[in-house]
């Protein structure tokens, strides 16, 4: 009985990697695509945008759940890589100067979400994805009609041709790869692209060592139970701002590393999807809204990522169109979110149930020995 119950706890906890596991293993022979392409593929894509998902622990680690406000540090970091291109500055020192750029936007974006956050306890992740949508107002107005007009910008190519505003597609050739041809390593045929992974186990590095300082167990304490925490003396507020500052920061620089791979940037539209994507894969790698840990992510990266590739071929040679694969790509991506937060609702209102039941025996218990001792 009770290997039967592990058995099906396993698999209520697993369920969307499984799925996941179960699709692309069905679909990548049916793809007809060799397996060097694949692998080249992956590990492109591990060191394109694991990046980006890292950022989502810590709000997860501190009780805030997942963050789609990190779509503000992508932000930032796109405009640190307009003024890198403005100013012409290329290679690796043009990815420091925007991420030096990008830097004090981030923070101040991370502390204006972590105040507001705040002030929506429970509700942080719906109000986190609104707050995306109004910044992007903003950050469409400052990059249409400031830059170029009450910003100077020094390079006409890529502003519009009316003089103010900058170009629907930025071509970032000046940083194009910088970072992964930095130290580029061919083993079999394949490009490894060292740099980029050595700044990304750089990172893995930092979360490990963070979790262990005394901030970092103030997290862990506030997204168990913020009444006993702030019982303990631990400035919840205060804490729950710096882990979205911190995530601001991440989602900053994972942003920068994301685009100089792409080697160009849709202006206007690069940061909006950056939030589904991210929360996508560090639930499809088994992640929750109360758990997320390093190995999360990478599984998340893997089978999201595998998927990517194989589906719109899968879908070309099972229905004569890829667009069928692209569509049922998009449908499992976003049906990976709403299953996961399903999931996590149903397991919080089933752990309700449970203690209730167990306040009920309890009260039941305590009931006949009270009467048996005549009171």
């Amino acid at each position: 009985m009770t290997k039967q119950l592990s058995v099906r706890r396993f698999l209520a906890d697993n369920v969307v990697v499984i799925i996941f596991l179960v699709l692309t293993a069905a679909a990548t022979p049916v793809s007809g695509l060799s397996a060097g392409y694949i692998l080249q593929e992956m590990l492109t894509r591990i060191g394109r945008n694991s990046f980006l998902v890292f950022s989502l622990i810590l709000p997860v680690m501190a009780g805030m759940g997942l963050n789609f406000g990190m779509v503000l540090g992508a932000m930032a970091g796109e405009i640190g890589l307009i003024f890198a291109v403005d100013w012409n500055i290329a290679g690796v020192s043009g990815l420091v100067f925007a991420n030096l750029v990008g830097l004090p936007i981030a923070i101040f974006l991370g502390w204006i979400c972590g105040e507001i956050l705040n002030r929506a306890k429970g509700r942080e992740m719906v109000t986190g994805f609104i707050l995306g949508f109004c910044m992007d107002g903003i950050y469409q107005f400052v990059v249409l009609y400031l830059m170029g007009g009450v910003i100077p910008m020094r390079s006409a190519a890529i502003t519009l041709s009316r003089g103010y505003g900058i170009r629907n597609t930025l071509n970032l050739d000046s940083v194009r790869q910088s970072l992964d041809n930095l130290m580029m390593a061919k083993v079999f045929g394949m490009n490894i692209p060292v740099g980029t992974y050595l700044v990304i186990i750089a990172l893995c590095l930092f979360i490990i060592w963070f979790r262990r300082t005394k901030l970092g167990q103030d997290m862990r304490a506030i997204g168990q139970d913020q009444i006993v925490s702030n019982a303990s003396g631990i400035p919840v507020g205060k804490t729950r701002v710096i882990a979205i500052i911190i995530s601001t920061l991440l989602a900053m620089v994972g942003q920068i590393i994301f685009l100089q791979n792409m080697g160009n940037m849709a202006t206007y539209n690069a940061h909006r999807q950056t939030g589904f994507f991210a929360v996508a894969a560090i639930l499809v790698g088994g992640a929750s809204v109360t758990k997320a840990t390093i190995p999360n992510v990478f599984v998340g990266v893997v089978l999201l990522h595998l998927m990517y590739i194989v589906m719109p071929r899968a879908g070309a040679q099972l229905f004569g169109s890829a667009q069928i694969g692209e569509y049922f790509r998009d449908a499992f991506s976003y049906g990976a979110i709403a299953l996961a937060l399903v999931l996590h609702a149903w397991r919080k209102m089933r752990g309700v149930e449970i203690d209730r039941a167990g306040l009920r025996m309890d009260a039941g218990e305590v009931e006949p020995v009270t009467k048996e001792a005549g009171v």
